[in-house]
């Protein structure tokens, strides 16, 4: 008993310092996902509690429970509309990159360890992915609003390469232990992966989709429903021999792309159950590495990371992206530099010593000190690098706090809080703001004190407004309550004024004296733009004119509907 009463005292005290360690975080920019396997290797057999772990077995399932978790979660919250742009290249780098990425550190690691050739390359093929548990934690977490492209790509990439370095870590360890199928076999294995994850993911989590929005349940069990269907299509997919983790994935992005009330009880659950998963998954491992051992491997482990991180990613991406793909050269360095390293290395490293591979630790060693690296450097560098290389977009404001009426079954009302800090609202009153049709204002806080709005009152800066509406009016409002510092970031990024999409170029190079080519004299300023960019423009995405730069700064469904402009 005194056992069990001591796991809980361990376990929820390194649970509330992981949490308590994120202000640290946040305040000293150092990756989050570090600080949790720190806290694990502090709290091990040659840290300060001395805690033996050892069961390599148990981080194995943990690994795979907690990667589920934090995939679904990812899938939840990934939009459709993304995959308009971020699909083809991401789907390039989840298959060819992880191949190339896998291939030339291996080469790198047979020639600084001394391995033989199949060794070398099982070692690519364990850190040649990239994690969507860091990606999905370091996008999110640092602050940092990429554009479309850029975001939809690595976010999308994350969730879907987990196949591939499965594929080559298993073949590779088959074929150091000898139970290596044919060529026939191979195939088959590396196609169900993919295919069975695809049909099952998407089927499965079609049938999810509409379960959930079908049924009516208390509010606390949509959730548990949830995580229960999707645990179901990872185990269904995995026992057939597909991919349970992409499956999963998939369906978590089926569930989270049908519109319904249930959303609005899952998504909040979720995240803190990717949290749990981030935090518990990072401990363990934390636990489970020998800091003595690590340190044997360090400087070798360590040239094999700056490897990854500086030759082998960059390549892959230009190899895979660049060539057939409409990236500018700064959105595809950023891509390079984040391929951001966590836990699926680390558990892929499990593999051999649960296969039985000759000189197992070094594999787990060399990917722990890989990871550890790649969240240094990478993840530490993350927001510098999206400033200096301009691919983030401005924040604009959003509601302070929002959640559904529970009135109608679907597309209900919401309910959306707002502080007024634009001074352009200063001591306007209501009837003159332009709301969208279909909201309006049902309370207003001034100074802690509810006041009943009318169309004659006043508003002032530090005014909370509470507003019932719809989705589609979130657009709208956001505009209508941006704050001061906001706009001046917006109108410093877009420039001080914005064109209609709808314009015509023939008056725009009329008003500023622009030459234009005659196909482009009957276009509209977006189709133009459109047509500057390469196809699939994304807000921020920029173009320099006759001494003009053009930013797309406002888009609906897919097509530019404002841009800014800045004479230079």
């Amino acid at each position: 008993m005194d056992a069990i009463y001591m796991f809980f005292l361990v376990g929820g005290s390194l649970m509330a310092l992981s949490i308590l360690a994120s202000r640290l975080s946040s305040m000293m920019g150092v990756p989050l996902l570090l600080i949790f396997l720190g806290l694990g290797m502090l709290a091990g057999e040659e840290g300060v509690l001395g805690v033996v772990f050892d069961d390599y077995s148990m981080a194995f399932a943990i690994g795979h429970l907690a990667l589920a978790m934090i995939l679904l979660d990812g899938g939840l919250r990934t939009r459709l509309k993304t995959f308009r742009v971020g699909f083809k290249p991401a789907l390039s780098l989840a298959t060819f990159g992880v191949f190339i990425t896998s291939a030339i550190v291996g080469v790198i690691a047979m020639w600084i360890f001394d391995l033989t050739i199949v060794q070398g390359l099982l070692v690519g093929a364990i850190v040649g992915s990239t994690d969507a548990a860091a990606v999905f934690s370091m996008l999110s977490g640092r602050g940092v609003n990429l554009n479309e492209r850029v975001g939809a790509t690595l976010e999308i990439e994350s969730g879907t390469n987990d196949p591939m370095a499965i594929f080559l870590t298993l073949m590779l360890v088959e074929l150091l232990v000898g139970d290596i199928g044919g060529p026939l076999e191979t195939l088959v294995f590396f196609i169900a992966q993919f295919g069975i994850g695809l049909i099952i993911g998407l089927g499965g989590g079609w049938l999810s989709a509409k379960l959930l929005r079908w049924l009516d349940l208390a509010p606390g069990l949509y959730a548990m429903l949830a995580l229960a269907l999707g645990f179901s299509v990872f185990g269904l997919t995995s026992v057939l021999g597909g991919s349970g983790f992409l499956a999963i994935y998939l369906a978590g992005l089926m569930i989270g792309n049908q519109p319904g009330r249930h959303l609005n009880f899952i998504l909040p659950v979720h995240d803190g159950l990717a949290w749990l998963s981030q935090i518990g998954l990072f401990l363990v491992l934390g636990l489970l590495v020998t800091p003595s051992e690590l340190w044997d491997v360090a400087l070798p482990a360590g040239l094999v990371a700056l490897a990854l991180i500086f030759i082998a990613r960059p390549l892959a991406v230009l190899i895979t992206i660049k060539p057939f793909f409409k990236f500018r050269w700064r959105e595809t360095f950023f891509i390079a530099w984040v391929g951001l390293r966590g836990a699926v290395p680390i558990v892929l490293a499990i593999f051999p010593v649960i296969g039985g591979v000759e000189n197992a630790s070094l594999y787990f060693n060399v990917a722990f000190a890989v990871v550890l690296m790649s969240l240094l450097i990478q993840g530490g560098s993350l927001t510098l690098m999206a400033k200096w290389l301009k691919v983030e977009v401005p924040v604009g404001t959003v509601p302070n706090r929002r959640g559904p009426l529970g009135i109608l079954p679907e597309n209900d009302f919401e309910l959306f809080v707002y502080g007024v800090e634009n001074q352009d609202l200063e001591d306007v009153p209501i009837r003159l703001l332009r709301f969208p049709s279909g909201a309006l204002i049902s309370a207003l806080f001034r100074n802690h004190t509810m006041l009943h709005p009318k169309g004659s009152t006043r508003l002032k800066l530090g005014d909370v407004i509470c507003v019932i509406g719809r989705s589609e009016d979130l657009y709208s409002l956001n505009r209508l309550f941006n704050g001061d510092a906001k706009l001046k970031q917006e109108r410093a990024f877009f420039g001080t004024f914005t064109l209609d999409g709808s314009a015509q170029m023939q008056d725009i190079a009329q008003a500023y004296g622009l030459t234009l080519s005659p196909g482009e004299q009957n276009m509209t300023l977006a189709e133009f733009i459109a047509l500057r960019v390469g196809g699939h423009p994304v807000i921020g995405d920029d173009v320099d004119w006759h001494g003009i730069h053009w930013v797309v700064s406002d888009m609906e469904g897919g097509n530019i509907t404002r841009v800014g402009l800045r004479l230079y």
